[in-house]
């Protein structure tokens, strides 16, 4: 079906068949299977960041287990996720050392909640550091450099696996999908659009099995790993149909993986 598909649509209807598609997924139905429902929860814009990145750095695995895991973490912060970050002490940081999901442990959350002190007390939040180092048609070197601030101060090492590096070859799926979550608005009601120093055309789509099984059969990538390399090819396809907004073309791609099994 795939060899089918590829040869039968040229250019312009692969376009039109992706464009539909992300329209019919790219809507608030889609929110309540999918992490992001999480920040969606919020109203203040650093609860949403807060509460959007710590979701997105969960998010393997079973759906539902991460929804359920990522509504447990919020718990843990008394729903109160930014004041939670910058007023903690340490008696109330060991409220969240039982936390687990898979293998992102209480030590990882604790972790990860100094780290995000940090980044907002030195560098003014997220936005500021990402918009800092971002590239015109890229946020890659960027995650990178965010990576190397959220981990300059002291931290247990087995933390540092839960937040990927691009230029270490890795594909970067979480944090790609959190940097779509808060840099794209188009009105549909489901990313936030509340980070406006970036732009929608320096984001990468979240590659994971479901977005990169269905851009090998409908040819826009061709190699076969999900890592770095294919992140690159996936995004030049995806420019190429819309320059300004390519990761819209993240709905159709994982909606037709994960919902319609195409």
């Amino acid at each position: 079906m795939a060899t089918k598909i590829s040869h039968i649509l040229d250019g312009s209807e692969l376009k039109e068949f992706l464009d539909l598609k992300a329209t019919q997924y790219n809507n608030t139905e889609f929110i309540t299977t999918d992490p992001i429902q999480i920040p969606h929860h919020f109203s203040d814009r650093e609860d949403i960041e807060i509460s959007g990145f710590l979701s997105a750095t969960i998010a393997w695995g079973n759906r539902k287990s991460i929804i359920t895991n990522a509504q447990k973490m919020m718990r843990l912060m008394g729903n109160a996720p930014y004041d939670f970050v910058m007023s903690h002490s340490e008696e109330q940081l060991k409220t969240v050392e039982h936390f687990v999901h898979r293998t992102f442990n209480g030590t990882d959350f604790q972790g990860f909640i100094r780290s995000l002190r940090h980044i907002y007390s030195e560098y003014g939040g997220m936005e500021s550091l990402f918009a800092k180092y971002a590239e015109v048609d890229s946020l890659q070197t960027a995650i990178h450099r965010f990576r190397m601030h959220f981990f300059e101060i002291p931290h247990e090492k087995r933390i540092e696996k839960h937040l990927s590096d691009p230029l270490k070859g890795s594909s970067a799926k979480r944090i790609n999908m959190f940097l779509r979550w808060m840099v794209r608005q188009d009105n549909a009601g489901v990313d936030f659009g509340i980070w406006n120093q970036l732009s929608p055309s320096q984001l990468s789509c979240p590659l994971d099995v479901h977005t990169g099984n269905i851009a090998r059969k409908l040819g826009l990538l061709n190699r076969r790993q999900n890592d770095a390399k294919a992140l690159v090819e996936l995004d030049h396809s995806l420019r190429k149909m819309d320059p300004k907004d390519p990761v819209k073309y993240d709905f159709a791609l994982f909606g037709l993986g994960a919902f319609e099994k195409f």
